[in-house]
């Protein structure tokens, strides 16, 4: 690989871009394909293109016909991130599992009794109220949402900023009644319907989870579901 390309790769994961590194088995040329970067060393094809956009979407390294050239797509993407609402004993399973699982963790709680260091060993820890971190966090497609406190005061904030993105998952806590209350309330808010229909909630998929790491497990397995584009059954 040419400096100027390891260079380039390096700046792209350090501003944690999804990249893919394009190699011609047969030649050797090498470039690297971003969301307007389409390997133009390379002069892929729309439809050649559109396989290496998949292979990034799906985080799978993939030898590939391209353009009748075969072709290894190395995939570089940055950690999926989940943002949690709530240092709650939920929290205190999920994180580790997730973080586990590859996910960033990012816990939000502004009772700074809850978020400590104790309680969340080696988790990212954000004391601001949600809306706030929610804001600096700045959701995008590789992230998921779950709001675990009960709390409309921390619950909705997280929401409503996590419905004005991309993010590929989110996730509330809470009875059939709260969740119907809370949708009450985001419809007050402005949000459609539609919009709605995006939260899992109550969250988790319906394994009969009772305790706090049963729950993380059903919340982990159906963000993972959705991630990887599996309908999945909502508790």
């Amino acid at each position: 690989m040419k400096i100027e390309t390891v260079e380039k790769l390096l700046d792209l994961k350090a501003r944690k871009q999804q990249v893919a590194l394009v190699t011609d088995l047969s030649s050797g040329a090498q470039d690297l394909f971003t969301e307007g970067h389409p390997a133009p060393v390379l002069n892929l094809s729309p439809a050649a293109a559109g396989q290496v956009a998949l292979a990034i979407r799906e985080d799978r390294n993939a030898e590939a016909e391209l353009d009748g050239r075969k072709c290894f797509i190395q995939v570089h993407n940055p950690a999926p991130r989940l943002i949690i609402i709530g240092a709650v004993h939920i929290s205190q399973a999920l994180a580790p599992m997730a973080a586990m699982a590859g996910y960033a963790v990012t816990v939000v709680d502004p009772r700074r009794a809850f978020a400590t260091e104790d309680r969340f060993p080696g988790v990212t820890l954000s004391g601001e109220w949600p809306d706030e971190a929610m804001a600096k966090l700045s959701p995008d497609v590789r992230t998921a949402v779950v709001t675990l406190t009960h709390d409309p005061k921390l619950d909705d904030p997280a929401l409503s900023a996590a419905l004005k993105s991309p993010a590929f998952y989110i996730g509330a806590l809470g009875s059939k009644k709260t969740h119907g209350a809370r949708l009450g309330r985001l419809t007050k808010a402005g949000f459609t319907e539609a919009d709605l229909g995006r939260i899992h909630g109550p969250a988790g998929l319906d394994i009969g989870a009772k305790s706090p790491a049963e729950i993380a497990v059903s919340v982990l397995a159906q963000l993972t579901a959705a991630r990887r584009n599996r309908q999945s059954q909502r508790a």
